[in-house]
């Protein structure tokens, strides 16, 4: 591995014009075909296998024409202050808002609130109900308008009117500023790290350029493959990521391996080889983590897994390749490490003093003596020498921050989730107002009578059977189809939608439902947004344990392959185990507790979005491998070379933990740039990932990595004959090179360089 891209790299040196041609097409085809492209709207939203879905699909074919996945929008009315919507006037105002709401072209009906009982108690609030006959992401704009339009007119004629359903799903709110915010950070870490504006820059320019294609590319696709604004948001939130980090971390090798005195084609070579190889892993443990969600069997989550992936992929291709060819470009604008000023100390401080090395590879003891310690490596001293209290102290505070997810409560944002702000969460808060909390959330329950003999008979046991049930307020009789052989009832629960009381309803009436199919051969099956919410929960947490078990699972044997080893690998998974736990107990804090909830900007808590555990364990997980890879393959590459275990552990911090303290800086600033978003699942996966990031870089593994390595001496590097032999050898750690220059018998270049001389590039296009 290591040789192939140490050659690989070399030829992107040489080839410069020809690779940045290539990505800046790749660029700007992507480019086009989002341009031309057909927009997309929000992607469909279908759980196989669950009970609600066989339901709508139940309706689908028994009701002809009634769209049951159609869009819905309900028109609120409330009576000025000591009127009641019966008075004449205000009456008149709603009957002819009905009137013209039904002339729109996909309008399937609507309901006259004075016809269907539509009015609270108190008569100062009524609803209309419209259907559409196409769903909500397929709903044309001049639909939207015309209800919007319709609606205010009623108001401006003296009624209070809100609207809510998802006819009017509003356009998710991208956190421009915070993203902003988060790359100038990312560029101010850069420029601290790197020692200059150009090295900084193209990290930067990378990732920037990776995301482009990435987005551009999901966007032309995304009619086509049903891809929602969601799936685009994660590509560019993981992407932009992975992007800044992968260029950073071959970047960062590129000057040290200047810094040792080679010429700028050779020093590529080998941070291509080296870094490139860490780079190479690391993307697949995220690839592998990303691809993963596809054995939950969400067709929307394996899409945002599957785009997110491919963005990481194009990340990693980009850092390869288009990295050594722009370095080529820089020339000396790259400065070796320790040839910067105040400026460059890194977040771990300098390697040694300016215009000193920061030691070799060899890690020679004149050099160690020539090297002043760095915040990291007297880090790393401490660490060795009182591992026990260190790794105490991290498993316990991490296992204290964890202790909220133990009330972790699953759902799926509603309107009543939406800010205040918002037409539709008012229109929650009037319905609620009027009609009871869970009249936001009815259950749809469906009779299947064709293999009854009574089929009435059925569905009137079903009716009086949950009429007897605890936490229901309303029972509507049941509407049978053309047919005669399928009925619908509607269940108005007392309690909202999000609430553990609605959710024990929901179990409690399919629980009735099959003693009636015992007595009546009908089977009764339970839908709506509600059931389909609380089915899916529990589809991703039956997921959760398989889920684990295959992504652990490979990215375990892939650690083993990299490490040779069977402790460390261990250790990474436990690690990450420990840390996406505290971050989600750092969310249930957050958005279900409310703790500092202001802060952050979050109006509404309740329960956690229910894919955000499985969500969190791809992501993260793919994440703390990568800065296992880039720390402990340093690691590993001093102690292969002849150091003691704990000097090993202090020397791989010497090289890499100003390097994953900056990367880990980065990937905190861009995904905290996502909790400015107006959209709560996106700002709950920005608080989410930036935590874990914290709690996985600084806490694991900056702490508890080396404390446990310190711990278990030579054992960790422990790898049994017999499976040493069977394993692929990868050379993570860059042994070919050195076997390369034995062969050639070449030794280390003089650092002289004559890259700003055009005779010099036209000699080494000849010797590709």
């Amino acid at each position: 591995m290591a040789t192939f891209l140490y050659k690989l790299g070399r030829l992107a040196f040489r080839r410069r014009h020809f690779v940045v041609l290539i990505w800046v097409a790749l660029l700007t085809l992507a480019g086009v075909g989002a341009a031309s492209a057909p927009a997309a709207g929000s992607s469909s939203f279908s759980i196989p296998g669950t009970e609600a879905q066989k339901a709508f699909d139940l309706l689908e074919q028994r009701y002809p024409g009634m769209s049951a996945d159609g869009a819905t929008a309900r028109v609120v009315f409330k009576a000025p202050e000591g009127e009641k919507m019966a008075d004449a006037a205000n009456k008149r105002i709603v009957e002819k808002t009905v009137g013209e709401l039904r002339d729109g072209s996909e309008v399937v009906a609507v309901s006259d609130p004075f016809t269907t009982n539509a009015v609270s108690r108190d008569g100062t609030i009524a609803y209309a109900s419209v259907t559409y006959k196409v769903p909500a992401m397929e709903l044309e704009d001049a639909s939207k308008e015309s209800l919007e339009a319709t609606a205010h007119k009623a108001q401006d004629a003296g009624l209070t009117v809100e609207m809510g359903g998802d006819a009017l799903q509003p356009e998710p709110e991208t956190a421009v500023a915070g993203e902003i915010i988060g790359l100038a950070i990312a560029a101010v870490v850069l420029v601290v790290t790197l020692g200059s504006l150009v090295a900084a820059g193209l990290p930067l320019l990378t990732a920037v350029i990776g995301v482009g294609i990435g987005v551009a590319t999901i966007t032309a696709l995304a009619s086509a493959l049903d891809l929602g604004d969601t799936t685009s948001t994660l590509a560019l939130m993981i992407g932009l990521a992975v992007g800044i980090d992968y260029a950073l971390f071959i970047v960062s090798r590129y000057r040290s391996e200047l810094a040792e005195g080679r010429e700028r084609e050779e020093a590529v070579g080998r941070a291509a080889g080296t870094a490139g190889s860490a780079v190479v892993f690391a993307g697949l443990t995220v690839v592998i983590a990303l691809a993963g969600l596809a054995v939950v069997n969400v067709p929307m989550l394996t899409k945002m897994g599957l785009a997110a992936a491919g963005t990481v992929v194009v990340a990693v291709l980009i850092a390869l390749t288009m990295i050594p060819a722009l370095l080529g470009y820089a020339g000396r604008k790259v400065r070796p490490a320790g040839e910067k000023g105040k400026s460059g100390r890194g977040l771990f401080g300098r390697g040694g003093p300016k215009g000193s090395t920061e030691g070799s590879a060899d890690g020679s003891a004149e050099d160690a003596a020539a090297v002043r310690p760095s915040l990291g490596t007297r880090w790393a001293s401490f660490v060795v020498r009182r591992p026990v209290a260190v790794l105490l102290l991290g498993v316990v505070g991490l296992g204290a921050i964890a202790l909220p997810a133990t009330q972790l409560e699953l759902g799926l944002p509603d309107d009543g989730s939406q800010p205040t702000s918002t037409t539709q969460r008012r229109a929650y808060d009037l319905l609620s107002e009027g009609f009871g909390p869970g009249f936001n959330g009815p259950l749809m329950v469906v009779v299947d009578a064709r293999d009854s003999a009574s089929p009435k008979q059925a569905a009137t046991a079903v009716t009086d059977g949950i009429k007897g049930l605890d936490d229901v307020v309303t029972v509507t009789p049941a509407t049978f189809n053309k047919a005669g052989d399928t009925a619908m009832i509607t269940v108005v629960p007392e309690s909202k939608p999000s609430s553990t009381q609605t959710e024990d309803l929901v179990h409690a009436i399919r629980d009735a439902g099959a003693d009636v199919a015992t007595d009546t051969d009908a089977k009764v099956l339970v839908t709506g947004a509600t059931a389909m919410n609380i089915d899916f929960s529990q589809k991703l947490t039956d997921a959760l344990v398989p889920y684990l078990a295959l992504v652990v699972g490979l990215a375990f044997l892939l650690l083993i392959v990299i490490f040779r080893s069977i402790l460390v690998p261990l250790k990474a998974a436990l690690g990450f185990l420990l840390s996406v736990l505290a971050a989600l107990g750092a969310v249930v804090a957050v958005f279900q507790w409310g703790w500092l909830a202001g802060l952050i900007g979050v109006e509404e808590t309740g329960p956690i979005m229910s894919m955000m555990p499985i969500f969190m364990v791809g992501v993260v997980f793919g994440l703390a491998m990568d800065y296992e890879v880039f720390l402990v393959t340093r690691m590993r590459e001093a102690y292969v070379h002849g150091e003691n275990p704990n000097q090993a552990v202090v020397t791989g911090f010497r090289y890499s933990a100003r390097v994953v303290a900056a990367a880990a800086a980065i990937m905190m600033a861009v995904f905290a740039g996502f909790i400015g978003s107006g959209e709560s699942m996106i700002k709950m996966i920005g608080f989410g990932l930036a935590i874990a990031v914290f709690f996985d870089a600084f806490v694991v593994r900056m702490a508890i990595v080396p404390a446990v390595l310190a711990l278990l001496g030579d054992r960790a590097w422990w790898l049994p004959k017999w499976l040493d032999r069977a394993l692929p050898n990868v050379d993570v750690e860059g042994e070919g090179l050195r076997a390369h220059d034995d062969a050639a018998g070449k030794p280390a270049e003089d650092g002289k360089d004559h890259e700003g001389d055009k005779g010099d590039e036209d000699r080494s296009l000849v010797r590709v």
